[in-house]
């Protein structure tokens, strides 16, 4: 049925708990912030960095924006290889592939960071187009990044598309475009996150997606 999968990244393909958290307490301790608890930085792992700066540490617009600019410091050095394949992701990947499945990651990292990590972890290959936001913002909602790969990969057809996320942004995102979906709850949204923003589909862990498409 769908034969253009559109994948987030992190959260999707890869567990990027450590880094991500590891950048945004590096970027807090350049305001003095000190985080005493990792896991109240899990809600950083998908949407926006400037809009979580914003949301949850009330930063202004340039706050946020030096603030992105220490995270990008610690991430690039360290952070975006404190990361992990999820178990499961290289096989889905390769039997997916083995269907003439067209895959897609379209993810709001920096699409240079998303290049690298995927090279890291071997998984670049499986992917025919790598969409990601860019370094000055000008792209980086997930609303955005979904219209950039379709269009890239000219994709007129929606029904031929379906996008694969762990977080609310990935779901609406797709809304937005005229896709299906699948949230996937091992990730960093909840199963609730996911059913209350329409997911088509859910998916415990990632072989089952391939009864999805």
């Amino acid at each position: 049925m769908y034969q253009y999968l559109l994948f987030d990244l992190d959260g999707t393909l890869t567990d990027p708990g450590l880094g991500i958290t590891n950048s945004v307490i590096y970027a807090l301790h350049k305001f003095n912030i000190e985080v005493n608890e990792r896991s109240l930085l899990y809600k950083f792992i998908g949407p926006p960095l400037k809009d979580s700066f914003k949301k949850y540490y009330d930063f202004s617009d340039e706050q946020s924006d030096l603030a992105i600019r220490y995270y990008r410091e610690y991430f690039k050095k360290q952070g975006m290889f404190e990361n992990e394949v999820y178990d499961g992701i290289h096989d889905l990947l390769i039997k997916l592939k083995a269907k003439g499945k067209s895959l897609i990651v379209a993810t709001s990292k920096p699409e240079a960071f998303a290049v690298d990590i995927l090279h890291h972890f071997d998984l670049y290959d499986y992917f025919d187009f790598v969409a990601g936001a860019t370094m000055d913002d000008s792209r980086n909602k997930k609303a955005d990044i979904i219209r950039f790969a379709l269009n890239n990969c000219n994709i007129s057809d929606k029904k031929s598309a379906l996008m694969i996320g762990d977080r609310e942004h990935d779901i609406i995102g797709a809304k937005d475009n005229g896709l299906d979906s699948i949230g996937v709850s091992y990730g960093y949204g909840s199963y609730d996150e996911l059913k209350t923003a329409g997911a088509t589909f859910i998916a415990n862990n990632p072989i089952d997606i391939l009864e999805y498409v």
